[in-house]
């Protein structure tokens, strides 16, 4: 009697402590399916360093551009 009681008592033991692993096996794959959307949310709000250095090297150079007819402008202006 005192053997099936043992028995008894340690298959529910290890029932609950499936039941547990299972349910935190669970909750962890829910939570790194929720890292990953959040990582490719960030990724479409946030431009990365080259798009910035692209895009300063285009306003830069309009600049530049800018700044050669201005001084085009002063020397035709200054010839006559």
């Amino acid at each position: 009697m005192e053997m099936v009681l043992w028995n008894a008592l340690l298959s529910f033991l290890i029932a609950v402590c499936g039941w547990i692993m299972r349910e935190k096996s669970a909750e962890l794959q829910r939570i790194q399916i929720l890292l990953n959307r959040t990582r490719e949310e960030i990724a479409k709000e946030y431009v990365t360093k080259a798009e910035v250095h692209a895009d300063i090297n285009r306003v830069l150079d309009r600049l530049d551009r800018l700044d050669a007819k201005i001084d085009r402008l002063m020397e035709i202006k200054n010839a006559s």
